[in-house]
This record gives structure tokens, sequence and C-alpha cells, in this order.
């Protein structure tokens, strides 16, 4: 039997073993392959308007895709190698050399990259007209996918991820000659002292992590901190808050867990005492993992939920500031379409007003007109008396405008009382920003210039780019103001940033799931004694599943909790910097998350359940 044949026939023993992670790296090669497909698709590039922005968001994150993906299968690698260190040193024993051994764990990794580089081609290819489809979808553009095979893309991810699995593959030939024949057969019981709480440092931990928090949750605009930090308040932020993550995993969570160790009441119910011991003895090799996995799972959640959310309010952000479909300055246009609800011109004066020293410039509309306009955009009605003005403004922020309620506004020898502001318009903003409501009297005393602008609102109006196009070919070098256009550029860039955030967004948790799982496994083989040794004596697998569960259940459970904590204090503040709410976005993006989250900590207990029955029915 050659050294290939064996490596063939290992490969097909340890093939459950290596399932999870031949799953992980196959997803992630069907993800980069889609990307890089999706850069030199013909479907793509036939959106002009669209094309360079997509292609270029696909290029930025194939690259940080491929980093991640790399030091992902590195690191699982590593777990493999440690696993299988005993059938290494068993190897030696019978007198194989260092290098043929080398050679056997080297063809073992090149043949389980090379089918999974074919797989995931394969499966890229099929599955690309659907994630094609999905983007198109996301991006609001009338198009139809096609299935695509694109040379240069199964050239870009054979290159890519035959340098990844070359590195890998001599990782595993390195390990021959790192470790001695004694030190291969003893890996796995290479332990560590229980760990005890520090005072000082789980003070620390929780010190940070508060700090870190109210730091975000500061105003940046009126914030002393913010103003005394400068730029580096971010960085701040993150330093604060991972070093508190850390230390919470290293010495918080020991205290906690040690105070329940000490509690007679709940350690001696069960096995309680036994699982919190198990996590005690190992919860400190598992700290920089564990903050490792929170801080991967905050970016992911952090960085979605963001995008998600400023998908989510597109329309009703664009609908702020346009709130008629079309508008612009001049004479009307024919616009043949029975989706039209109002085509009005409406008149106007400009001037520029002297307040606190600064000139600022004003639309002034009288009361009635407001009021025919507010009932086309189904508005609330005002009423303005004679000397008295309502100002709206859409740009309106309270952290850093001024609110003129109160104060009294002079021009053209007329005083007006301002009696309200609101952050809102009824004309489109990229046109007409700052507006003043007067009475009729007041509007024509009013000496300052006229103009006439004509608005247009349209049913279904997202839907009308066509029309949008054909108006703006009518009126030639005149300024269109139009919600379908801007809702579309919105659209496109949010719905591709939606589509590339999704995905990687599956691939770290996917591979930081993965993780977790590799790590848990590898220390349930090491326990698998201690738990036959519980069997003996007459502990039933009920009870041992139920402490496999609860260890399992923390591994899992704790720093995707640290991640979803970082998160939400992270996109409040998000929410408060962009002025929208996003709770249910992010909500049913983090719903998604833990969602598949718990499925690959389902499939590690399941798993690991099954290592014990089978070990005990054996």
């Amino acid at each position: 039997m050659t050294l290939f044949d064996l490596a063939l026939k290992n490969m097909r023993r340890n093939m459950k073993s290596y399932a999870l992670y031949f799953g992980s790296v196959l997803f992630s090669i069907v993800i980069y392959f889609t990307f890089v497909t999706l850069k030199y698709s013909d479907d793509i590039s036939a959106l002009a308007d669209s094309s360079m922005k997509v292609q270029g968001i696909m290029s930025a994150s194939s690259v940080v895709l491929l980093i991640f993906v790399a030091l992902f299968i590195v690191y699982a690698n590593s777990f493999f190698i440690k696993k299988r260190k005993k059938e290494v040193g068993l190897y030696s024993l019978l007198g194989v050399r260092k290098k043929q051994i080398g050679f056997l764990l080297f063809f073992e990794n090149i043949v389980l990259g090379i089918l999974s580089l074919a797989m995931g081609i394969v499966l890229g290819f099929l599955l690309s007209k659907g994630l094609l489809t999905i983007l198109v979808r996301l991006m609001g553009l009338d198009a139809v996918a096609s299935f695509t095979l694109s040379g240069e893309a199964v050239m870009n991810t054979t290159i890519v991820f035959m340098i990844v699995f070359l590195f890998t593959s001599l990782q595993g030939y390195r390990v021959i000659y790192q470790f001695k024949l004694i030190e291969l057969f003893h890996a796995d019981k290479k332990g560590e002292n229980l760990p005890r709480a520090k005072w000082l440092a789980t003070i620390a931990g929780i010190a940070l992590l508060i700090f870190g928090y109210w730091l975000a949750l500061q105003d940046l605009m009126t914030s002393k901190m913010w103003a005394m930090l400068g730029i580096s308040t971010p960085i701040v932020i993150i330093i604060a808050t991972v070093t508190g993550t850390y230390l919470l995993f290293h010495s918080v969570l020991v205290f906690v867990l040690t105070k329940l160790k000490n509690n007679e009441r709940w350690a001696w119910r069960g096995l309680n005492l036994l699982s919190v011991s198990q996590i005690l003895y190992r919860i400190r090799g598992n700290a920089k993992t564990l903050t490792t996995i929170a801080v991967l799972s905050a970016t992911t959640i952090t960085a979605g939920g963001a995008v998600y959310g400023l998908y989510y309010n597109a329309g009703a952000q664009t609908h702020h500031y346009l709130p008629n479909t079309f508008m612009w300055k001049g004479e009307p246009a024919t616009i043949p379409s029975q989706d039209v609800l109002y085509n009005e011109a409406i008149h106007v004066k400009q001037a520029e007003l002297d307040i606190d020293g600064r000139i600022y410039s004003y639309t002034f509309i009288d009361n009635d007109t407001y009021n025919k306009l507010a009932e086309l955009q189904k508005r609330e009605q005002l009423t303005v008396q004679n000397s008295e003005a309502i100002m709206l403004d859409p740009y309106y922020d309270e952290r850093f405008s001024l609110d003129y309620t109160g104060q009294q506004l002079s021009i053209s020898n007329t005083v007006l009382n301002v009696k309200d502001f609101q952050a809102e318009s009824i004309f489109n903003a990229d046109i007409v920003g700052q507006v003043i409501i007067v009475s009729e009297a007041d509007y024509q005393a009013l000496e300052a210039e006229a103009s006439v602008y004509q608005l247009v609102g349209m049913d279904n109006d997202k839907k009308q780019v066509a029309v949008s196009d054909r108006l703006q070919q009518e009126l030639g070098d005149t300024h269109l103001s139009s919600f379908p256009a801007s809702y579309k550029s919105s659209i496109e860039g949010l719905g591709s940033l939606l589509f590339v955030g999704s995905f990687l967004g599956l691939v770290f948790l996917v591979a930081t799931g993965s993780i977790i799982y590799f790590k848990i496994m590898t220390e349930a083989e090491e326990d698998r004694g201690k738990y036959e040794i519980l069997h003996k004596i007459g502990v039933g697998q009920k009870e041992m599943k139920k402490t496999v569960r609860l260890q399992i259940g923390f591994i899992f459970a704790a720093p995707l909790v640290m991640g979803i904590m970082h998160s939400a204090f992270a996109l409040s503040a998000f929410s408060g910097l962009i002025g929208a709410n996003i709770t249910v976005p992010v909500i049913i993006w983090m719903g998604v998350y833990v969602g598949v989250y718990a499925i690959i900590g389902c499939l590690a207990l399941k798993q690991f359940s099954h290592n014990l029955q089978w070990r005990h029915t054996k």
C-alpha cells in the first residue's frame, strides 16, 4: 500500500471528523467563487449604472473573505493535527520515517483541498444564478440572471485556495519535526491548573465593559469625552470592550462559576459540580478563543444590522427628504401616465434672512397653499394667523440645529413670530430646503423674489424610474428632483452591501461556530475516559447528557451573548447617529444569526452525545 492509498483510507475513516471542517471550507469556497463570478458577470456589466459599484464591492469583499477564510482554515487545520498526534506517534513507533509521515499528512490535506475546491466551484456555478437573482432583487433591478461560468473566476479561485491548502499541508508536515515521540502520545494529557478568581481582574473587566458601553452611547455632538478624545474615541471603545471581554472570560466568569461551585445546595444537585468543574478547568484555556468569537460575532451582527437597518428604512428616509415623486423649477411638462395623483404648479417667494448674524435662505409659502399640498400628501394641516410663522427644516437635528420657536423674524418691514418649528418639508429638499409658512396677507405683503415649482405625485413612485428618465430628457438641463431615481441609487448601493454583508456574515458565523465545535470535540475526546468512569459507577446517560448540554451550551452561549450585547450598544449608538429606528431589522438580523449559530451548537451536542452512547454500548 502506497502513502497515497493510506492517505485516502485515513480520509474515509475520519470522514465524520472532517465533515464540519470540509463543509465550512466548501461553503467558503462557494461564496468566494460567487463573489469573483459576480465581479466578471456579463449580467452585472450590462447594468451600466451599477456595474462598477457592484464589481468594486465584490472585489473588496473577496479580499476580506479570502483573508478570513485563510486564517480559519489554518486555525481549524491545527486542531485536526493536534487530534491526530497520537496516530502520528504510533506511525513513528512502528518505524515509519518522519519524512513519510509528513508526506502522508501532506497528501491527505491536499486531496481534501482539491476535493472541496472542485465541489465548491461546481456548486458555485449551480448556485450563481440564484445568488445573482438575490443580488438583483435586493438592488431593485429589473434583470434576468443567467448561469455564468467565468474562466477568470475559476482560475482566480483555484490559484488562491491551492496556495492556502499548500500552506496548511506544509503546516501538518512541520508537526513531525516539532514534537518528540513522547509528546505526541501525551498531547491530549496536558492540562491546566484549576483557575482562581482574581478580584482585580474581575473588577477591571466589569469596569472596562461598562466604560466602553457608556462611551459608545454618548452623543458625539455633545459629549465632552468625545470632544476630549477626538477621532481616537472609537479606538478607545474597541480597546476597552475587547479587553473587558477577555477579562470577563478570563476572570469574571471564573469568579461567578467559583461562587456556584461553592454553593453546596446547587453544586451537589445531580452532576452540577462536575459540570462547573469541567467548565472552570477549561475556561482560562478558552478565554482567547471565546473572546475572538465574541468580537467577531459583535462585528458581524453590528455591520449586518446597520446595513440591513439602512436598507430597511431606505424608502422612508428618501420619502422624508423627497415627499414628491418629481419636482423641478420652471414650466410644466407632460407626464403621460395613469399613475399621476397630483400635478401642481406652486408659487413661492424666496428671501434671505439675517438670524443671529448669519444669513439664511428661506422659501416662503402661504397657509392655503401649504394646506392644499398637505391634503395631497396626506399630512396634518396647519393654521397660521397674521404675523405668525411656522418653520419647516427637513435637515433639522436637535443636537446641532437651532429651534427658532418663539423667536421673531424681521423681513420687508414685517415682523413674524415663529409659532412652531418642524423637522419636515412639503418640497423636495434637494431643491427647496428650509420653508416658512405665513398667512395669505403676510405672503402678499412680502417683498421677495417669486418662483414657480412643479410638484408631481405618483402612485407606485418607487417603480417610476422609466417616467423619471423620460421627464429628465424633456426638461433637458433643468434640475429634476426625482424620488424614484434617488431611491434606485440608494437601494442599489445598500442592496449590494446587504448581499455582501449577509454572505460574509454567514461565512464568519459558520467559521467561528466551527472553531468552537472543533474546540469542544477536541476536549471532549480528552474527557471521554472521565465519562466512562462515571458510567461504570452507575451514572446514567440521561444525567451525563444533561451535564454535556450544560457545558456545550455554556461554551456556545457565552460568546454569543457577549457578541449580542456588544452589537446592541453599538447599533443603539448607530441608530441615534442616523436618526432612524432600526429595531425591527436588527431583531430580524439577530434572530437569523442566533438561529444559524444554534444549529451548529445542536450539531456539536448531538455528535458528542452520540459518541458517549457509542462508547457505553460498545
